[in-house]
């Protein structure tokens, strides 16, 4: 009985894992068609079950960069932004173009750069703040953001238990790196007449 218990299990967990790992098949991060992926797996370039990187979660395995960014600052802005941490340091381990979207397992000398306006440098002072507390505390002082703990995401919780991570603002807030929406620019929910904004900004 338990070990069919197990095997049901583990059946479940691998329909789960197809369906989400279809999702990212085809988008922006689906890198297993590059010339410099010789293994042709999609999660490898940012996850390994062995040997990751210590410290970093989940299972990282790409190289993550040291930069000192250059942060957003605003007389209007109450709250406080502090260096990039959580999964926005590791968002921009590609996204701040000094380290090479090949240099994963192990690997420090890739070439291949994110360019573009994918590329946000490490000057972050004209983009949305990240790595910041957003707490009841700050909605009530700001007078312009809602209650992430009572204010419901649109995404079947609270804003606290969809979109922040360890009560901080942080990239993947707003930007689902999996594309489990399947929106463009991996947004988390569709971001007409600005409904993804106006799920936190009270305005």
């Amino acid at each position: 009985m338990f070990k069919r218990l197990v095997l049901v299990s583990m059946a479940l967990l691998l329909v789960a894992g197809m369906g989400y790992g279809q999702n990212i098949a085809g988008s922006d991060h689906d890198f297993s068609g590059k010339n410099w992926n010789a293994s042709g797996e999609i999660c490898i370039v940012c996850h390994t079950p062995h040997n990751a990187i210590a410290g970093v979660n989940p299972l990282w395995n790409h190289e993550v960069t040291t930069s000192i960014f250059t942060l957003y600052a605003s007389s209007t802005l109450d709250a406080t932004v502090g260096q990039p941490d959580g999964n926005s340091k590791l968002c921009l381990s590609c996204h701040d173009g000094t380290v090479a979207v090949d240099n994963f397992g192990g690997k420090t000398g890739g070439s291949d750069f994110v360019t573009g306006d994918k590329n946000f440098g490490t000057d972050l002072t004209n983009d949305h703040p990240v790595s910041m507390t957003y707490d009841a505390t700050l909605a009530s002082t700001d007078g312009g953001l809602f209650d992430p703990t009572t204010v419901n995401s649109g995404l079947g919780g609270t804003i606290d238990v969809d979109m922040l991570y360890s009560g901080k603002l942080q990239c993947a807030s707003c930007h689902d790196v999996h594309n489990g929406s399947g929106l463009s620019y991996l947004l988390v929910k569709n971001n007409n007449a600005s409904a993804l904004c106006l799920t936190c900004h009270n305005k």
